[in-house]
């Protein structure tokens, strides 16, 4: 039995251009008719949890199982978007700079002719060039951190985009060591999470106690927009604006992807597909040129994209936070975005 709440009715849907992460004082609410029908979409490809929230007011709030309750579901590669935010609020807080090179700190480094070129921030975006390393997400694994570091380099720093783990557990080293003493973890907690109201999360650590950074975290609807909101509050309470704000800019490797969000900015002329598919090839063979999610959607929309289908969308020019999850069958963002948007 599904649950459904609708809170208020809206009018016709005004899109407007706006400067990145600036919301107006009060966007246009969506037609009501249009939420209803991405939700019915969602449903019919079997999404387990709908929230819409505009304004700060839910419009509509829906749950497939039995109880109708807002339970707590694996978000997979969402999990991304909370360590580079960790990683934003280290910058702001002076321990590291995004564009150092990781060999400051990691000093084996130093002997690798590409490695010694890394940055933080190519490590975020999966631009480093090092090998994804999936073998790392196993369960039971020894050290990821150790053995992340000694992974090949399979490309120039800053030329190819590169989406696996490896990145994130050589940052991981990184911020371990930069920390002096506080753990990763407990710097997530005290720094992001808390700040979102959150809970410590399941972190899927190895033997050696590292997490695994690109997956892990389980989040109910609502735990999950609440990062959505800090976006739409431009960072705030966790980085300054400005550091937020690079965040949006994409990378020389894939404009499409920074700092663990998804974005639509080559909308309304871009390529749109599934990016969830892009995905599974090996990455030569991957093609993120022109990338859009929806043509017809804002290009300030940005996203939280997990296997599965599991979705965080934002779109600061309309107020709005979107979180659908998922069960594995086949969804499309651009139809469910054109729907939800229809006037």
């Amino acid at each position: 039995m599904r649950r459904r709440k609708i809170y208020r009715s809206g009018t016709r849907l005004f899109l407007c251009c706006v400067l990145l992460g600036a919301s107006p004082a009060r966007a246009a609410h969506l037609n009501p008719e249009a939420v209803r029908a991405a939700a019915s979409y969602s449903a019919a490809h079997k999404g387990t949890s709908f929230l819409v929230r505009q304004n700060g007011k839910t419009l509509l709030e829906e749950y497939s199982n039995g109880g109708g309750e807002d339970v707590a579901r694996r978000i997979y590669s969402g999990t991304k978007a909370f360590w580079t935010l960790a990683a934003l609020a280290a910058a702001d807080d002076g321990l590291l700079d995004l564009d150092e090179r990781v060999s400051e700190t990691v000093l084996s480094w130093r002997q690798n002719s590409r490695k010694s070129q890394v940055t933080i921030r190519q490590l975020l975006d999966f631009s480093s060039g090092v090998d994804p390393g999936f073998s790392l997400q196993q369960n039971h694994f020894g050290n990821r951190d150790k053995a992340a570091l000694h992974l090949p380099m399979v490309a120039e720093p800053g030329r190819a985009f590169i989406y696996g783990p490896a990145s994130l557990q050589v940052f991981h080293q990184v911020l371990k060591e930069k920390l002096h003493g506080e753990s990763p973890n407990e710097y997530l907690e005290r720094r992001v999470l808390r700040r979102m109201h959150l809970r410590p999360q399941r972190y899927l650590e190895d033997a050696a106690g590292n997490p695994l950074l690109a997956a892990g975290f389980t989040l109910t609807a609502r735990q999950w927009a609440e990062i959505g909101g800090v976006v739409l509050a431009r960072g705030k309470p966790i980085v300054r604006p400005d550091t937020l704000a690079q965040t949006w800019r994409g990378s020389s490797a894939n404009r499409a992807f920074s700092l663990g969000w998804w974005n639509n900015h080559a909308a309304p002329g871009g390529r749109e597909f599934d990016f969830e598919a892009m995905l599974k090839p090996k990455w030569p063979r991957q093609n993120w040129e022109r990338a859009c999610l929806c043509r017809d959607a804002p290009n300030d929309l940005v996203a939280c994209i997990g296997s599965d289908y599991q979705r965080l969308y934002v779109i600061p020019s309309l107020d709005l936070i979107v979180v659908r999850h998922g069960s594995g069958a086949p969804f499309s963002d651009a139809r469910f975005l054109r729907l939800l948007l229809a006037r």
